[in-house]
């Protein structure tokens, strides 16, 4: 969900201007019309149909790799609805959960284990979307959407209510009233470089999911599950009655901290690290793959990410040659901390050493945050090298003018 709701949290951050609303939304191409009316499945199969009877057709395999990611978000949603996802001060600390799914009046019953096949699933979803996207070589590959009308069914009762729209989400995620007629007239022209852009960002939230799938937090999720679903079947039936001691906006205090003390994970999945670095990595070559592509662009046309010379479809949002020249010296530095080549400064004063952070990767230990924190869990990655200077990132804020991680959303 994240791939398309960063967009729309950036229109918002750098003022676009929300017009009345209307009515109803009439789909001007094929692929919205699977978008508009939640008929991701259907569109799936026919756009792969259509494949096959042209399988150089990039513009059809950039649509159906689209169908596919909004096909993935709509499962995702659907799934945490099932189980009474909750929201609070914890569920509003995790991307993920933070999405404005229905409360659900009648939920599951959620295992541990169910909890990580929803993760398995949008890794499987995601990487299809990557396998879908891989294959697009033209130049030339364009498609023009209005993201913002995608629906979604939810609370999967095969009905499109007023809330499952994806403007809509993005009001409920933000709490500012955007409305569907500024969705109908916010009109992007994806082309071959948000194709890289997608692969990235595909890729990031892989790296993601099997960081998590690589530890076992079956204990976090005995003791705490109550405060995420509604109806946790963890050991320890009582705590989903009501709080403590410590009551405070309808959370314990004491489950708080106890959240905080049990992200002490083993691990169980050590291959699943590796394959989480060769993600962030894929993520760095496909930033610079994807500028290459907008640097090299003549058109001007509702762009997603505009080169200097373009203008982005996003008002009042402008990308200059040393914003550009800064996002690939980050990807540069990320690159040599990813490796190795580079290490990330320690933060105890007595100790000269400093981290390595592919070792993190691919010579896992347990995860135990406190002890990160503390300093001791890091110990095993110490070693002397080349450490990456404070000044290079103070030089990255200064080009963004302060707004680094805002314009990296965008940027990926």
């Amino acid at each position: 969900m994240r791939l398309f709701i960063c967009a729309f949290l950036l229109i918002i951050a750098l003022g676009f201007p929300l017009a009345p609303l209307v009515k109803s939304a009439t789909p001007t191409s094929d692929i919205e019309q699977y978008l508009i009316n939640a008929q991701f499945q259907q569109g799936q199969e026919a756009l792969v149909a259509k494949l096959q009877q042209n399988k150089n057709d990039d513009n059809m395999r950039f649509a159906l790799g689209v169908v596919q990611l909004m096909g993935t978000a709509e499962k995702l949603m659907q799934s945490l609805y099932r189980y009474g996802l909750q929201q609070n001060v914890i569920t509003q600390l995790f991307p993920i959960l933070r999405l404005p799914v229905p409360e659900n009046p009648q939920p599951q019953p959620v295992t541990y284990n169910d909890t990580r096949n929803i993760l398995q699933e949008l890794l499987d979803n995601l990487t299809q979307v990557k396998d879908t996207l891989e294959p697009i070589k033209d130049h030339k590959v364009k498609l023009t959407l209005r993201i913002g009308l995608t629906r979604m069914d939810f609370n999967a009762n095969g009905k499109l209510e007023e809330n499952e729209s994806f403007w809509k989400t993005f009001s409920l995620l933000t709490g500012i009233q955007a409305t569907e007629k500024a969705a109908q007239n916010f009109v992007i022209a994806f082309d071959a470089g948000d194709v890289v852009w997608l692969k990235g960002y595909c890729n990031l939230l892989c790296a993601i999911a099997q960081v998590v799938l690589a530890y076992d937090e079956s204990k976090l999720f005995d003791s705490t599950a109550h405060l995420i679903f509604a109806k946790p079947q963890t050991p320890h039936a009582f705590l989903a009655n009501g709080t403590g001691a410590f009551a405070w906006d309808n959370i314990d205090i004491s489950d708080i901290v106890a959240f905080i003390h049990l992200i002490n994970f083993p691990t169980v999945k050590p291959e699943r690290l590796t394959l989480a670095l060769e993600n962030l990595q894929s993520v760095t070559a496909l930033s610079r793959e994807s500028w290459k592509l907008i640097l090299a662009e003549t058109d001007n046309d509702r762009e997603w990410l505009p080169n200097p010379r373009q203008k982005a479809v996003i008002p009042n949002a402008t990308v200059t040659q040393p914003m550009i020249d800064g996002w690939l010296s980050f990807l540069d530095e990320a690159d040599t901390l990813l490796t190795g080549k580079k290490l990330v400064p320690f933060w105890r004063k007595r100790e000269v050493r400093n981290i390595n952070l592919n070792r993190v990767f691919t010579k896992p230990s347990d995860f135990d945050l406190v002890l990160w924190v503390q300093g001791t869990a890091a110990a095993p990655y110490l070693e002397f090298g080349k450490q990456t200077k404070a000044e290079t990132w103070r030089q990255l804020l200064q080009v963004f003018r302060g707004q680094f991680f805002q314009f990296a959303a965008w940027f990926n």
